[in-house]
């Protein structure tokens, strides 16, 4: 597909990575609506950007704003979900100090897997049946999943958010292929975000030691990934790993 022929949604649009594919996009020449919880940040997205608020773990939102978003570009054709949030914390847990046993809260576990997870199911199902019902084709989704969905310390529900997502990606394009319909995941590994700039030296010192290419991701290095997606018409059900090495 070529980004002049998208009319896309992009999740979490207004922040991180969702805020450099929005730009990115739309310099493509591409039909953009972004949605994300974040009002304040949505205003700061560039002229010529369609943008609500929309929580994804709401089902009448997801449903609300494909709809809002579909007559606002005049139909829609692809999708990224990018919207994810973190609650780490081990499962189980011992205080040094107290001795005591720390669990993990129930609300840290739902509220990661329902904005994670859900929400991507919920808004790849409300785009894809409104493409069906527009007689849409081709079309594409991109999954944002995680390195961390191998396994990582301290994040049981986000490990498996983006597991989980990944698993979807395959099941996805089995479904949808006979449809026109792609889809694709990217498996970022850090990236440098507000998150990691507030981070000491030392701390992201030792993160890049980590990594074997040397050096933390930036957003840029993501939407490559994404823009790959978006134009080989021949790929499908695979998830592309930009983690400059990391999970090798």
């Amino acid at each position: 597909m070529d980004l002049r022929d998208l009319k896309i949604i992009v999740t979490g649009g207004a922040r991180g990575l969702g805020d450099h594919f929005v730009r990115r996009l739309l310099e493509g020449g591409a039909k953009v609506a972004a949605g994300d919880v974040d009002e304040s940040s949505l205003r700061a997205l560039p002229d010529g950007v369609h943008r609500r608020t929309l929580d994804v773990s709401d089902e009448r939102q997801c449903e609300s704003f494909v709809q809002w978003a579909s007559a606002a570009m005049g139909g829609v054709n692809a999708l990224i979900n990018n919207a994810g949030i973190l609650r780490d914390c081990l499962l189980v847990k011992t205080d040094r100090t107290t001795g005591s046993i720390r669990r993990m809260a129930k609300k840290d576990w739902d509220d990661v897997i329902a904005v994670n997870l859900t929400g991507a199911v919920l808004m790849t199902r409300e785009v894809v049946a409104n493409m069906l019902e527009a007689g849409a084709r081709p079309g594409v989704i991109i999954n944002i999943s995680s390195v961390s969905r191998h396994g990582n310390r301290g994040q049981t529900n986000y490990v498996a958010s983006k597991a989980g997502l990944a698993a979807n990606t395959v099941t996805w394009a089995r479904e949808f292929a006979a449809h026109g319909i792609r889809v694709g995941a990217i498996a970022p590994g850090m990236v440098e975000t507000s998150m990691t700039q507030a981070m000491n030296q030392r701390t992201k010192d030792a993160l890049v030691a980590g990594v074997p290419l040397g050096r933390i991701g930036q957003p840029e290095d993501i939407w490559m990934a994404a823009k790959f997606i978006i134009e080989c018409d021949y790929f499908t059900g695979r998830i592309v790993e930009v983690d400059g090495g990391i999970a090798m």
